[in-house]
């Protein structure tokens, strides 16, 4: 059973395209990397993992383009056909049934601070991280720092769609 207090509503702009997270997610990144900071046009992106069907539409379509990332093998980005803000992405490693979700496109998204700051080695020099968040220079080992609730999740998720 899912509390509304583990519920998110978020969406675009333009508020064409309408969504609900109907769980907490199972983490959440902000990224400092070059290729998030040329996407995003800011210092870092916010990215909340979550299963893809505990991602619930509410209202309108998206479109969902195809880009490059530095490792070579893309991510799929879902924006409003409209006003084109992304919304969340897909990336290769995670498959199309784990979404990255824009935090910023979330209504309350100081819900969802970041439980880890990742690829800090290109963090601009004037972000200043806060203290007791773990921040790591590339990526980390998700056993380390996922809470087991996350993990058992994302085990049951894996098996589930291995089959």
């Amino acid at each position: 059973m899912t509390s509304r207090t583990d519920m998110f509503e978020g969406g675009c702009t333009c508020r064409h395209v309408r969504y609900r997270l109907t769980s907490k997610p199972l983490f959440v990144h902000c990224c400092h990397c070059r290729w998030c900071q040329r996407d995003t046009g800011t210092a870092f992106a916010m990215n909340a993992m979550i299963e893809a069907d505990r991602v619930e539409r509410l209202g309108g379509e998206v479109e969902v383009i195809d880009t490059p990332t530095l490792s070579g093998n893309g991510q799929r980005i879902a924006r409003c056909p409209r006003c084109r803000i992304a919304l969340w992405s897909n990336y290769s490693g995670a498959g199309p049934t784990i979404h990255f979700v824009r935090v910023g496109t979330l209504d309350e998204p100081d819900r969802l601070p970041p439980d880890v700051h990742i690829f800090t080695m290109s963090k601009q020099p004037w972000v200043a991280l806060p203290t007791g968040v773990p921040a790591v220079a590339e990526y980390y080992d998700r056993n380390e720092l996922w809470p087991s609730e996350s993990l058992d999740r994302f085990a049951a998720h894996k098996a589930k769609n291995a089959s």
